[in-house]
């Protein structure tokens, strides 16, 4: 029967915000104070007072390119006019082959094959799938243990929250996955304090993984997934050495070694994929965010030939890898990912973010020295500022950072507890830098 009750009469946003359970947000602070958007274009947010706000967190990690690129919005609405939906089991769509080669393309040599889902979390859950499905079809199903890190983060399915190493991520969840282990974090303030690029200190974290192998037996281990950069958790750069460190133990162990590339995908380290600046060949890769600059959903993850290759066996009319999802390169996000895709490469925005790093970490390390500042870390357009935690309530200085930012500075930045995290656009020019560091600079003096 019909719920005939009597209903709150409907009010217009913004003077409504009771009904929106907001994600990975302060709900009752937010709707006391809102931060409400009403439009982008380029380095810049449109508040809905018609404020200017200057992005310096990419959105979410993910628009590279900058907003309000009409390439890609063009696209999009092409695509909607001719081809809305398409059912991606059992039909495909020219498109997803398309964006799924050029990606590849952009891979390093070695991962040649593209599985698609929507959205970061979804890639880790589905590179982890893989990993444990395919030890199981090579006859090693005791293969079952994932390894994570202590500060990582695989976005929040089951899979990825239970190989992450964010407490709070955590605790709220019971036991989440078992037979899961973690690896030491790879940050040390006291060895690697104010550091630009990898730090020197630090490629021992990953021996580690050979105290984890003697533990649970080698046998026993599917996949180790980690971040090149830790970028949720604070920015971490992996320390010099430290990722081929790590492949190789994996390799001598016959271990999987998945990349998490959603924060470093398409360009944000200089590089395509952060696996060719540190010249490491993971058996997966996982991307999302910057794949269509943020302007639909899409993720995925990138398979070596050996790992594809396992799974084409069997009757040719049955399904080789029974995973998937409803929108799995669904066609508005493939256009917007192939729209996106000849924006980087009619840009260089790639190779604009690896001239911009020295000029951008030489920037961001001017506020050496201001109050609360207790280490800087660099790598690629990207920086971490750790500010001292207050006495009484850790995180709330940084929390108190991320709200004067946008009510008195016009600036938006991203915050890991007290932490506060500089990404940009790729776009950006050196004057926006200078800008970005001269708000962020009246931004801490704000906090003391």
């Amino acid at each position: 029967m019909l719920d005939k009750s009597s209903r709150p009469s409907s009010v217009n946003v913004p003077n409504d915000l009771a009904a929106h359970w907001m994600p990975f947000t302060a709900n009752r602070a937010f709707k006391k104070a809102p931060r409400l958007l009403a439009g982008a274009k380029d380095m810049h947010y449109i508040t809905v007072d018609g404020r200017k706000i200057i992005d310096s967190a990419s959105g979410m990690w993910c628009t590279n390119a900058g907003h309000g690129r009409t390439q890609i919005s063009s696209a999009i609405a092409k695509q909607a006019e001719a081809l809305d939906y398409a059912p991606p089991f059992q039909f495909g769509i020219p498109q997803a082959f398309e964006l799924a080669s050029r990606i590849a393309e952009l891979a390093p040599k070695g991962l040649d094959h593209v599985f698609f889902c929507n959205s970061g979390s979804e890639a880790a859950d589905t590179a982890l799938k893989i990993a444990l499905a395919y030890h199981q079809i090579n006859g090693q199903g005791s293969r079952t243990r994932l390894i994570g890190r202590v500060r990582g983060y695989h976005g929040v399915g089951f899979g990825g929250t239970s190989v992450g190493g964010i407490v709070n991520n955590r605790k709220l969840f019971g036991t989440l996955l078992t037979g899961v282990d973690h690896l030491p974090a790879t940050y040390d303030r006291e060895k690697q304090a104010f550091s630009k690029g990898e730090p020197e200190y630090g490629a021992h974290f990953a021996d580690e993984l050979e105290n984890l192998v003697n533990l649970h037996g080698a046998n026993t281990i599917a996949a180790v997934i980690v971040e090149p950069m830790a970028g949720s958790t604070g920015v971490l750069p992996a320390p010099k050495g430290y990722l081929k460190r790590l492949r190789e133990i994996t390799q001598k162990h016959g271990i999987l070694l998945i990349f998490d590339e959603v924060i470093t995908g398409f360009g944000r380290l200089g590089h395509a994929f952060a696996a060719e600046r540190y010249g490491v060949l993971p058996d997966l890769l996982t991307f999302a965010k910057g794949v269509t600059n943020g302007a639909a959903p899409m993720g995925g993850v990138i398979a070596r030939d050996t790992i594809h290759d396992a799974f084409m066996s069997g009757p040719e009319h049955m399904v080789e890898f029974t995973h998937g999802y409803t929108y799995s390169a669904h066609p508005i996000a493939c256009a917007a990912g192939l729209a996106t895709l000849d924006v980087y490469r009619d840009e260089k925005l790639f190779e604009r973010a690896n001239k911009l790093e020295p000029k951008f970490a030489d920037a961001v390390m001017s506020l050496k020295g201001m109050p609360n500042v207790v280490d800087i870390r660099t790598i690629g357009l990207t920086a971490g500022i750790d500010l001292a935690p207050r006495p009484d309530a850790a995180g709330k200085r940084g929390y108190d950072a991320m709200c004067s930012a946008f009510h008195d500075h016009d600036l938006m930045l991203r915050i890991a507890g007290d932490t506060l995290a500089l990404t940009p656009p790729l776009i950006i020019s050196e004057d926006q830098i200078g800008e970005i560091i001269e708000k962020v600079g009246k931004v801490i003096r704000a906090v003391v």
